[in-house]
């Protein structure tokens, strides 16, 4: 890097923050606006300090780009599903970004009908993004949403797949999804507050009808839910789901009846979650009910759902967290987690003998996926490992009978899983927990302190990392790098209490954990200070933000990417999206002991003059859950106050969001720009 090369430094313009009697001066806080040309010439400057600052490694950044993109099989297609007379194909064409939807009627032999190429929806966008959709009962119309900004805001379409003709009508500011009901007309969606962007309204619109005039058929007035709808399995029910994150409520409706009103499944009570499945005359519930902390199952007649209906079915265990269930004609399939670790249970309804789906290794993840046919015998699920490609399976649930149906391909030629070693090893935390840690790295590494590592970690809204298996990764594995995945407090791995142990008042739990992690992994001789690096994203970018200023002496390298580190002032924001539907997470500074307790570990509140390790961090102008301001603000304050000369670098997306570059590979240039970070500060050019 030039030594004549200057960072840009951010004007101060000092603002007085005041709460509970306590002030703040916070010098950046005029980076808050979008609209200022002075605020986009700053981030614009920051864009060209790093660009230049990297001129150097633009040729490997390019050479990890086509080596990872190599890996990825470029014609692919998924694993057909089935559903109301019709297989359903999503693929992907050679050289080209965006998927293809499509359908074939009753078999896979029968001719393709077209349904979206989102290349060609695509060609006058710099970011496009297609979800939500949803085909009527009569397999005659299609709903579906497009964002072509990356702030979540999408707006509803609705095509004629008999003509392919695609209505005029533009539903704005939805959030992608609607559900039809029985009659093949009417259409329920979820609308967002302009603002907050808070899905907080349910309207219903008629086919052939003008949108400005669609019919509010619920509201929710309270700022900290957000409100959804669909239908359930058995197609009997339209369902309204209100959720906050520690209460839910639902309401139901009879699909053939869409004109009449929504009923209260059950009113909502603090602290009181549940979901609702339907199956036959009976309602099944995943609920915490009766202090069940870590979930169970339970059942009521379909026309009594009150709480006081409930009967157990699955009873509270406390060594074991109630995750989910997929209902079928003959069998219920229950997903759990046991000592952090996912568990598939089969139980036949006709009562002979439940079973587990056998698992061999501690560095895996397996779940149910597109289970959309009740009247079957066959289970779908993936399954995958640090080291082990994904693969779908179907899952004969009377003879025991398995098909790989597709296993994730890996090209190039020189992939072969078993040059990798997976394991998984337990730290132990400052107040004596034992924290799991999933780790691969080559075999043949010698683990002598000298190894560079890369540890990454979430630790939030009891939100899992589950070990999964990346291509991308390869490029770090095969260049001598050992990764790993730190399952720390504020997650659910090892239950609700792993999650209830790392959020509001106890929310330091998360930092520490990872800070305990990875003095472990230094104490075992996996690697040292000097060639340690630490990776998070978003609510993980606060965990990133805490560390460094906790810890910075036992890290060499920092990725922040989308990091919420301004945390006391976009929680005193009502205005800002998310924020009052976060008080359950991380508390509401409206209250003294919140507000003191957030301020004590606020990233940006808490830097101080002191040797910050390498950073690069990421944002994207549009990002609609953390604004690009947070970071922006925190590299302007870390600039003038780190004490030493290490790399500090912000890139932002001028043209994306939360969730980065859209397209298939535009994503794999980003990837690339943090692993030439990374190997670039191991000396490690090609």
């Amino acid at each position: 890097m030039s030594t004549e090369l200057q960072p840009p430094i951010a004007k101060i313009i000092p603002h007085q923050l005041e709460k509970h009697g306590h002030v703040r001066v916070d010098n950046y806080y005029w980076l808050n606006d979008r609209e200022n040309p002075e605020v986009i010439d700053y981030l614009n400057k920051e864009n060209d300090y790093y660009n230049q600052s990297t001129e150097h490694t633009k040729a490997f950044q390019k050479d990890l780009f086509e080596e990872m993109k190599a890996r990825i099989k470029e014609d692919d297609e998924s694993v057909p599903y089935f559903y109301n007379g019709y297989f359903y194909i999503t693929r992907f064409e050679k050289g080209k970004d965006y998927p293809i939807h499509s359908r074939k009627k009753g078999s896979l032999d029968a001719n393709e009908e077209l349904l979206f190429d989102c290349n060609e929806m695509a060609q006058s966008f710099t970011y496009f993004n297609l979800n939500g959709i949803s085909i009527s009962e009569d397999n005659k119309w299609v709903s579906y949403g497009i964002d072509t900004v990356s702030r979540r805001q999408y707006t509803i379409q609705i095509k004629n797949l008999e003509t392919n003709e695609v209505l005029p009508l533009k539903i704005e500011n939805t959030t992608g999804g609607a559900t039809w009901a029985s009659d093949n007309k009417t259409i329920f969606y979820s609308r967002k507050d302009e603002v907050t962007l808070r899905p907080d309204r349910i309207f219903k619109h008629k086919l052939g009808s003008n949108p400005d005039a669609d019919v509010v058929v619920y509201f929710e007035k309270d700022d900290t839910f957000n409100v959804s709808v669909y239908k359930s399995k058995s197609k009997k029910y339209l369902i309204i789901t209100s959720e906050s994150t520690l209460t839910s409520e639902y309401q139901i409706l009879l699909c053939e009846t869409p004109d009449d009103k929504f009923k209260i499944f059950q009113k909502r009570t603090r602290e009181l979650e549940y979901s609702i499945s339907h199956y036959e005359d009976s309602f099944y519930i995943v609920t915490n009910k009766d202090n069940a902390t870590n979930f169970k199952l339970m059942k009521t007649p379909e026309n009594k759902t009150s709480k006081e209906n409930w009967v157990d079915l699955i009873a509270h265990r406390d060594d074991v967290l109630f995750e989910g269930i997929d209902i079928f004609k003959d069998y219920l399939v229950v997903s759990e987690r046991f000592d952090g670790l996912s568990k598939i249970k089969i139980m036949p309804w006709n009562g002979s003998e439940a079973y587990y789906l056998p698992f061999d290794i501690e560095t895996y993840t397996a779940e149910t996926t597109t289970n959309i046919d009740f009247d079957t015998e066959i289970l779908r699920y993936s399954y995958q490992s640090m080291a082990t490609p994904s693969s779908l399976i179907d899952f004969n649930m009377r003879t025991k009978e398995k098909v790989v149906l597709k296993e994730q391909q890996v090209l190039g030629g020189t992939f072969d899983k078993n040059n990798y070693t997976e394991k998984r090893i337990w730290a132990t935390a400052t107040d004596g927990t034992k924290i799991p840690i999933s780790m691969v790295y080559r075999k043949g590494v010698e683990l002598n302190g000298k190894n560079p590592f890369l540890l990454y970690a979430y630790g939030s809204y009891g939100m899992n990392i589950d070990p999964y298996f990346s291509t991308t990764r390869l490029s770090l594995l095969d260049r001598g790098f050992v990764y790993a995945i730190a399952h720390i407090r504020g997650g659910e791995d090892l239950g609700r209490h792993w999650y209830e142990d790392g959020k509001l008042l106890k929310k330091k739990n998360t930092f520490t954990d990872f800070i305990d992690c990875s003095n472990y992994v230094i104490s075992e001789k996996y690697t040292s200070p000097e060639h340690l690096y630490a990776e998070g994203g978003s609510a993980g970018g606060l965990l990133m933000g805490a560390i460094v200023n906790m810890a910075p002496e036992i890290y060499n390298g920092i990725i922040a990417q989308v990091p919420f580190v301004d945390v006391v002032t976009t929680m005193l924001d009502e205005t800002i999206p998310l924020t009052t539907g976060e008080y359950d997470e991380w508390g509401n500074p409206n209250v003294k002991k919140y507000y003191n307790y957030m301020l004590s570990y606020s990233p940006y509140d808490n830097v101080e003059a002191k040797d910050y390790p390498n950073m690069y961090i990421s944002t994207g102008l549009h990002d609609s859950q953390v604004q690009y301001w947070e970071p922006a603000k925190w590299i302007a304050k870390l600039r003038v106050l780190k004490t030493n000369s290490k790399q500090l670098f912000m890139d932002t997306n001028m043209d994306a969001g939360h969730g980065g570059a859209s397209g298939r590979f535009e994503s794999l240039k980003e990837v690339a720009k943090e692993f030439s970070f990374l190997l670039d500060l191991e000396g490690i050019k090609r």
